[in-house]
Order: C-alpha cells, then sequence, then structure tokens
C-alpha cells in the first residue's frame, strides 16, 4: 500500500478520492472519522447506531464522491451535513421497523411488543436536553445549530455546506438559538452547554 502525502489539504486528497484512490480517502477518514463520529453520537446516542451512521456517512461520501461539495479546502462540513442526514434517515427506518414488529403475532410467552418499541423509543430519546430540543428544531435550524455550536464550524462554511446563503443562514440561526434556549430553559439547561 502506497503512501499518501497527509500535509495535503483535503481539496488536494478529495481530486484523487474522485479518481478512485482508496488510500486518500482513508487518509481523509483518519483526519475527519473521529469528528463525524462524535457529531453521529450527538444525533443517536446510542453506540451501535453511531456506528452505523458514521459508517454509512463515508459510504456516501464515497457513492457520492464526484458531487461532494469542498467548503474552504475542507470536506467536513459535507461529511457533517451527510451525517445528519444519514442519522434522520436511521431514526426513521427504526421507526418504521418498530411499527412493523408491533404487527408480527407473537406467541404467548414472546415479551410484549409495545415493550420492546417503548424501549428502543426510550434508548432513541436519552439523550441529553440539547439532543432533545435539537429534534425539536426545523430540520435546517438543527443542522445549522449542530455544525456551527456543536461542530464549530464558521457560520458561512455551514450555510455553504448545506447550499444555504449566508444572510439566510445567519437569521435562522439567531431564529434557531432564541428557540433552543427557550426549550433548554424549560428542560432545566443552559444554551452555553451547547458546546463542540
Amino acid at each position: 500500500m502506497r503512501d499518501v502525502d497527509l500535509s495535503q489539504t483535503d481539496a488536494q486528497l478529495w481530486r484523487a478520492v474522485v479518481r478512485g484512490d482508496g488510500v486518500a480517502f482513508a487518509a481523509i477518514f483518519d483526519r475527519h472519522g473521529d469528528r463525524v463520529w462524535r457529531h453521529a453520537w450527538r444525533l443517536m446516542q446510542h453506540r451501535q447506531d453511531t456506528e452505523d451512521v458514521t459508517a454509512a456517512a463515508f459510504a456516501e461520501a464515497w457513492r457520492r464522491r464526484a458531487r461532494v461539495r469542498i467548503v474552504d479546502d475542507s470536506v467536513l462540513p459535507w461529511l457533517l451535513v451527510t451525517t445528519t442526514n444519514c442519522a434522520r434517515n436511521a431514526r426513521r427506518s427504526i421507526r418504521r421497523n418498530e411499527r412493523l414488529i408491533a404487527h408480527i403475532p407473537l406467541g404467548p410467552d414472546a415479551p410484549d411488543t409495545a415493550d420492546v418499541a417503548a424501549d428502543r423509543l426510550e434508548r432513541l430519546d436519552a439523550g441529553s436536553a440539547v439532543a432533545q430540543a435539537l429534534r425539536e428544531l426545523p430540520e435546517t435550524d438543527a443542522r445549522l445549530i449542530a455544525l456551527v455550536m456543536l461542530e464549530g464550524l464558521p457560520l458561512a462554511d455551514a450555510a455553504a455546506a448545506m447550499g444555504v446563503g449566508y444572510g439566510a443562514a445567519k437569521t435562522r440561526i439567531h431564529r434557531a438559538k432564541q428557540r433552543l434556549r427557550g426549550r433548554l430553559e424549560a428542560a432545566g439547561a443552559r444554551l452555553d452547554e451547547v458546546s463542540a
């Protein structure tokens, strides 16, 4: 296996990835895998689901490598947005599977499907007040908050990664912070507890 010059920017590495270079892709994974995993953890709050979402985000990056948007020489904003989308898809899939399982007739010794579903939902919703408050925000607002406040990206980078104008992103994040502050205060938490 050949070595990759790790001093290269993400944009330089990504040009090689677009050509199908798996070693360059591995370097991108090594560089950003921990941040993507932490972001997935904040969204899923369960280790296996977090690992699944992280894997899905990087699989999507490889699959769509020719269309990945680089922001200021970094692929991280695109990866974080994709991670958020993969987490939403995973939660939808979990809910859909739970509804299907709830309708499967079971024998007399089988556990109550309502209890199984409730345990799973409790695990999903057992996250912090921040995770719960983020889930209650509109999708675009939650993504902006996650990228800017939790991941520490500059607002301009987050806006570019999401395909939203800077002015619109600035307005949305201001309003989202107000709503988030209200929800967190109602839950006994503070907005200043939200950080990378």
